[in-house]
C-alpha cells in the first residue's frame, strides 16, 4: 500500500521490509511519505510492526530490503548518532549520575559545542518544557512526569528537524498523560519539527496527530487524518481498532452506486455504503458508530431502515448515556446518547426501534 503525503517528502520509506529470522516479515513492503513539520503517529497492537519501523528510522534496526530517506538522502547506512534525530522513550533513559542540566548538555558536548552556547541551549530547552528551575537536580529527585519533560527537552536541545517518540507517556497516570499530550503537540507545531510518534493508545493517536498510520500484521491498514480514520474506516480492522464500533454480519444482496442492500444473518434487510465490498453474494461486516444510532421516534423520520431492539443495559456516564442492546442476533450493540434534559432514559427489558442514516453504515470486509 502506498501512502503519500506530499511530493516534497521529508521522511520516506520505500518498499521497506524487515525480517529478524530471514523467513517471517515483521514489516511488509512499507511505502510511507511524510512532509516536513508533520506530526505522524504509528498506531497498532503489539507486534504490528510500528516500533520496528521507528527503530529502522532511528538506525537501531537495519531494513532487510528497501530504502529509508531523510530529506531526500538515503540513511540506510548512516549510524544512529550521525542521523541528527531526537529520541524520547517510555523509560526516560536519563543518566542518573548527572544533573538535569548535565543530561541536556551531553548531546551538545558530543557535538563539540562550546560551553556558553551549551548553557544557552540547555536553558532554552528547559524553559520550553517549563522545567527551568530544575537544572541542578538529579533524575531521582524528579517525579515521572518531570523526568519525561526532561527527556523531551534533551531530545529537543540540539534542535533536530526530526524527533521520534516511542510510547513516551505510557508510564504516566491518565491526567498527566493528557496534559503532556497537548504540551508535546503544541511544542512540535510551535517549533515546526517533524514528529514520528509510536503508541498503541488510540485516544492519544487521535488527539495528537496530523495523520495516523494504523498498523496490523506488518502493513499500514489505513493512513489518514484522525477524523477520517474514525468516520470513514476503510476495512474491518480499522473500524474495530479505532474507537467503539457496532458490527452486524450479513450478505450483499444488491449494489447500486453508493448504496448496497445487505441481508443480515438475522434475516433483516438494511441499506449501507459499499466501502470494502465488490460483488453481490459476498459476505460483509457492517460497521456503525454508537453515536450515529438513534432510538427516539421523533428523530427517526429521516432514517432509511429501523430494526427492533431490546434494551439489555443502561449506563449513566455523566456526559453520555451508554445503552447496550440486543439487535439482529447480536447482544453487544451499543448506543451512545448525549446527556440532555430531553433525552430518554431507557430501562432494561424495554423493546425499542433503532435507526441510522445509510451513509453512516459502512459495508466492510467480512
Amino acid at each position: 500500500m502506498s501512502a503519500t503525503a506530499s511530493d516534497a517528502a521529508f521522511v520516506e520509506f520505500e518498499r521497506v521490509q524487515k525480517s529478524y529470522d530471514g523467513e517471517n516479515l515483521v514489516v511488509k513492503d512499507l511505502n510511507l511519505s511524510m512532509p516536513q513539520g508533520e506530526f505522524l503517529t504509528m498506531l497498532g497492537p503489539s507486534g504490528s510492526g510500528k516500533t520496528t519501523c521507528l527503530m529502522m528510522l532511528a538506525g537501531f534496526e537495519t531494513a532487510t530490503h528497501g530504502e529509508i530517506r531523510l530529506d531526500g538522502v538515503s540513511i540506510n547506512n548512516i549510524p544512529p548518532h550521525k542521523r541528527g534525530i531526537g529520541m524520547v522513550f517510555q523509560n526516560y533513559a536519563l543518566f542518573p549520575h548527572m544533573t538535569v542540566g548535565e543530561n541536556l548538555a551531553f548531546p551538545l558536548e558530543v557535538r563539540k559545542m562550546g560551553k556558553s552556547d551549551r548553557d544557552e541551549k540547555v536553558r532554552r530547552a528547559l524553559d520550553m518544557v517549563q522545567m527551568g528551575a530544575f537544572a541542578g537536580r538529579r533524575p531521582a529527585q524528579l517525579s515521572g512526569g518531570q523526568q519525561q519533560r526532561i527527556a523531551l527537552a534533551r531530545a529537543l536541545v540540539f534542535q533536530p528537524e526530526l524527533v521520534l517518540m516511542d510510547e513516551p507517556l505510557g508510564a504516566l497516570d491518565k491526567q498527566l498523560r493528557e496534559t503532556l499530550q497537548f504540551e508535546i503537540t503544541n511544542l512540535a507545531h510551535e517549533l515546526g519539527i517533524t514528529v514520528v510518534y509510536v503508541t498503541h493508545d488510540q485516544t492519544e493517536a487521535l488527539t495528537m496527530s496530523d495523520r495516523v498510520a494504523v498498523f496490523d500484521d506488518g502493513r499500514i491498514q489505513q493512513l489518514a487524518p484522525p477524523d477520517e480514520l474514525y468516520e470513514a474506516p476503510q476495512n474491518s480492522f480499522v473500524a474495530q481498532f479505532i474507537g467503539e464500533n457496532n458490527t452486524l454480519e450479513g450478505v450483499v444482496k444488491e449494489i447500486k452506486g453508493d448504496t448496497c442492500i445487505v441481508q443480515l444473518d438475522s434475516g433483516d434487510i438494511i441499506d449501507a455504503k459499499p466501502v470494502n465490498v465488490a460483488t453481490v453474494g459476498e459476505r460483509t461486516r457492517v460497521s456503525i458508530r454508537p453515536e450515529r444510532v438513534e432510538f427516539d421516534k421523533n428523530r427517526l423520520s429521516p432514517y432509511a431502515h429501523t430494526l427492533k431492539a431490546t434494551v439489555k443495559e443502561f449506563i449513566y456516564m455523566g456526559d453520555i448515556f451508554r445503552t447496550r442492546l440486543s439487535v439482529a442476533g447480536t447482544e453487544d450493540f451499543v448506543i451512545k446518547s448525549r446527556n440532555a434534559p430531553d433525552q430518554t432514559r431507557l430501562t432494561p427489558g424495554r423493546e425499542i426501534e433503532i435507526g441510522w442514516l445509510p451513509q453512516d453504515c459502512r459495508a466492510l470486509d467480512a
